[in-house]
C-alpha cells in the first residue's frame, strides 16, 4: 500500500526559504517553482506536475501580487483560498508552498521597477496600465528568491510567458521559462482562477468565448480574414450575454505584431467581459 504524501510545508519568510534552498543546491539538486497567485485549479497543478517530473524540488508560490491590479476592487475581490490549495498540492508532492507577505516582497523603501519596452504595449498591456511591470518585478524577484533553475507558466496567459522569458533572459537570470499548454474544462472554457468568480448563470454562457474563438480558426483556415470575421464574432458575444470585448485580434507567436492573416505561427487573442468578470483565452493557429 502507497503511503500517503506529506503535505508540503507552507513558508512565509524569505530567510527560512533560503535556508532550505541553499541545502537542496548543496546536493546538486535542481529547483522548479510554479508562481501563482493562489485559487489553485487543474491547470496549476498540471505546472506542478510537469515541475515534479522535469526538477528535483519543486516549489509553489501564492503571493497575490498588488503591484499587476491596476483595479483596486479587483484585488479585493481576488480569490483567496491558501489552506484548499495547499489541500490540493499535497497529492503532487511539492517540496514547498512559499506565501511571503507584502513585507518580503515589498520591504520598506522598495523603490525598483522592472519594465519592458517590447511585449506590454498591446493586449492586456493596453487595456491594464502597468499590470506588466507588476508581473516582471514579482516574477524576477521569485525567480532570485527561490534560486529557481525552471520557473513553469500556462500558456493561457500567453502574453505574460512571453514578457517573463524576454526579461529573464534581458536580466541574465539563469532560469529557464517553460511554457505549459493552456488546461480547459470539458466545455472548452479555458480553466483560470477568475472562473470562480463566475455565477451559476454566466458560467454556463461563459463556454461561448472558446466557442467563438474556434469559428474563427477555421475561418482563418479556410482563407478569411480577421476583418472579415471579427464583425460576426462579435455579434455572437454579444448574443451569447458577454459584456464589452476589450480586444479580439489575430497575434504573431514571436512578437505580438498584429497580423490580418496567419501568415507566420499566430495566436488568436481574446479578452472579453462577462457579468462583471474578465475573461481571457488564446488559442494557437
Amino acid at each position: 500500500m502507497t503511503s500517503p504524501v506529506s503535505p508540503a510545508p507552507i513558508i512565509r519568510k524569505l530567510d527560512d526559504l533560503r535556508a532550505l534552498t541553499k541545502t537542496w543546491k548543496a546536493k546538486g539538486e535542481t529547483i522548479g517553482i510554479v508562481p501563482t497567485m493562489g485559487a489553485l485549479h487543474d491547470g496549476h497543478l498540471s505546472l506542478a506536475r510537469v515541475a515534479r517530473a522535469a526538477t528535483d524540488r519543486v516549489i509553489v508560490t501564492i503571493f497575490i501580487n498588488p503591484k499587476q491590479f491596476n483595479n483596486p476592487d479587483d484585488l479585493k475581490n481576488y480569490p483567496r483560498t491558501e489552506h484548499e490549495d495547499a489541500r490540493k498540492l499535497s497529492s503532487i508532492g511539492v517540496d514547498a508552498i512559499y506565501v511571503p507577505d507584502g513585507t518580503q516582497m515589498y520591504p520598506d523603501g522598495f523603490s525598483t521597477t522592472v519594465s519592458l519596452d517590447a511585449l506590454t504595449d498591446v493586449l492586456c498591456g493596453a487595456h491594464r496600465p502597468g499590470h506588466f511591470d507588476g508581473v516582471a518585478t514579482v516574477v524576477a524577484k521569485l525567480l532570485l528568491q527561490t534560486s529557481a533553475d525552471q520557473a513553469f507558466f500556462g500558456e493561457k496567459d500567453y502574453q505574460q510567458l512571453l514578457i517573463v522569458q524576454r526579461m529573464a533572459l534581458d536580466l541574465d537570470i539563469c532560469a529557464t521559462i517553460v511554457g505549459c499548454p493552456t488546461i480547459r474544462e470539458i466545455d472548452g472554457l479555458a480553466l483560470s482562477s477568475r472562473n470562480l468568480l463566475l455565477s451559476d448563470r454566466a458560467r454556463v454562457k461563459a463556454p461561448a468565448l472558446s466557442e467563438v474563438m474556434q469559428q474563427i480558426t477555421k475561418g482563418l483556415a479556410a482563407g478569411e480574414t480577421m476583418k472579415t470575421l471579427t464583425p460576426a464574432a462579435l455579434t455572437r458575444l454579444d448574443n451569447a450575454g458577454f459584456g464589452d470585448v476589450d480586444y479580439l485580434e489575430l497575434r504573431a507567436a514571436s512578437d505580438l505584431s498584429l497580423l490580418e492573416t496567419p501568415t507566420e505561427p499566430a495566436r488568436l487573442f481574446a479578452a472579453v467581459w462577462l457579468a462583471g468578470v474578465r475573461l481571457i483565452d488564446n488559442i494557437a493557429i
